[in-house]
């Protein structure tokens, strides 16, 4: 059983207090109460586009700048943020003292290098998820953010949703009694991606600075916008796409903050036929803690292929506590249930629907108010590397052994070389320092 005191902190934090209360000195900006926050964004494909809609919907941001390596996708991004300026080249953004922030919505392996790079250039960071590649590039984005003490948020939005706040601080105050398992799950009918080979890149496209960091590999058009979530050297497949997500508000529920302890995953390609590497359908299982009393259990499932849905909805998280059982999902649905199945009324103020726009607000007012964001980037990393973990115990078809302080691996040295990655033969100026 959580300590009394524990049990506030989380009611505290759920309800989105600690934004309020946790004030970092030199975070506050002279003035801000009564400014627009001027931001840019970086990335204009499809989650970029959430971004402007999100950014133009709120009072305290102006977007000046959007840039993307696509000429098309930039002049989509002008239009769709009411006529910022394009640049094709995003340092050029970060040497702009008059930018307060970046918006991050590149793919999964430039998202560290960039906010590292734009926080060092004095920029505050909202960045998509998950928020690196890998667990090094991780760990890098966590001491670059504490050492600039600038404000960086992720793209996990059900922190900043007040339904999902509410559910979560009744779970902390033992709703179901104490939680000591937690579910969560994908399910959706992906396409096929086929099979393809290396063709010319598309006119107006700058591939070479597309791939940036990143191992060369020659463009080719089924590992190129959007489908590149599905290849190793780009992305973290749909765990680290659509299920952080899920992942996400069920370590939440569950009451961790830390890393697990050990790691068991199966899954492979079992539908599709064509050149994603990444799984289709994956099993992964985390324990939290080594003995009675601090021991915890998520399990997460991810199928590619089926709509038939729990409770039916492609996404979701259960928890299962000592008295009773809660099942709640950003896709609007909440339920809990007592010690023998029984329904219990119990109601949230709103509806569990998390909006991009809900996490940025909520960004925006930490970059004015010297406030720690709800989606933090503390949190942002202890969720990636739980990805991370995942996606590795996963390929290598073995159970891992983690070691939350050291954040390595034990005894697999194997595991342990795929905590990093490989990058560009020769160099580029986008490989973070310190890799």
């Amino acid at each position: 059983m959580l300590p009394s005191t524990r049990r506030k902190f989380l009611k505290d934090a759920a309800l989105g207090l600690t934004a309020a209360t946790m004030i970092t000195p030199g975070r506050s900006r002279a003035g801000a109460a009564a400014e627009r926050v001027r931001v840019a964004v970086i990335g204009c494909g499809n989650q970029g586009k959430a971004h402007f809609r999100s950014l133009t919907s709120l009072k305290d941001a102006e977007i000046v700048y959007v840039s993307d390596i696509d000429e098309e996708r930039r002049a989509l991004g002008v239009e769709m943020s009411g006529g910022a300026k394009p640049v094709d080249d995003f340092r050029r953004i970060l040497d702009d003292q008059s930018i307060d922030g970046v918006t991050i919505a590149t793919p999964d392996h430039w998202h560290a290098p960039i906010a590292i790079m734009a926080l060092e250039a004095g920029k505050h960071v909202y960045v998509e998820k998950p928020c690196s590649h890998n667990v090094r590039e991780a760990q890098l984005l966590r001491e670059a953010a504490h050492r600039t003490s600038k404000v960086v948020a992720h793209g996990t939005q059900a922190r900043s949703n007040p339904a999902m706040k509410q559910a979560m601080a009744l779970l902390s105050d033992g709703v179901i009694g104490d939680v000591l398992q937690s579910k969560s799950w994908n399910w959706q009918l992906r396409k096929d991606i086929g099979h393809m080979k290396p063709s010319t890149p598309p006119p107006g496209v700058n591939y070479d600075t597309w791939v940036g960091p990143a191992e060369w590999m020659p463009f080719q058009a089924n590992r190129f916008h959007y489908d590149w979530h599905w290849w190793h050297n780009f992305g973290c497949g749909d765990l680290g796409n659509d299920g952080i997500h899920e992942f996400d508000y069920a370590l939440w529920g569950l009451g961790v903050d830390t890393h697990p302890t050990v790691v068991s995953a199966a899954g492979g390609k079992y539908f599709f036929d064509d050149d994603q590497q990444f799984p289709d359908t994956q099993q992964v299982a985390f324990e939290f803690g080594d003995s009675v009393g601090n021991r915890k259990m998520f399990v997460f499932e991810m199928r590619l292929w089926s709509t038939t849905y729990p409770y039916n909805v492609d996404s979701g998280a259960e928890y299962f506590g000592t008295k009773g059982r809660m099942f709640i999902s950003k896709r609007g649905k909440f339920e809990v249930r007592g010690e023998r199945n029984e329904p219990m009324e119990v109601k949230l103020a709103g509806p569990p629907k998390t909006e991009v726009s809900e996490n940025q607000q909520n960004w925006l007012d930490c970059i004015k108010s010297g406030g720690v964001p709800n989606a933090n980037i503390d949190i942002a990393v202890r969720t990636a590397i739980a990805c991370h973990l995942a996606n590795i115990a996963t390929q290598l078809r073995r159970t891992l052994r983690f070691d939350p302080t050291s954040e390595k691996i034990i005894g697999d040295d194997e595991a342990n070389q795929l905590l990093a990655r490989k990058y560009r033969e020769g160099g580029h100026w986008g490989i973070p320092a310190g890799v």
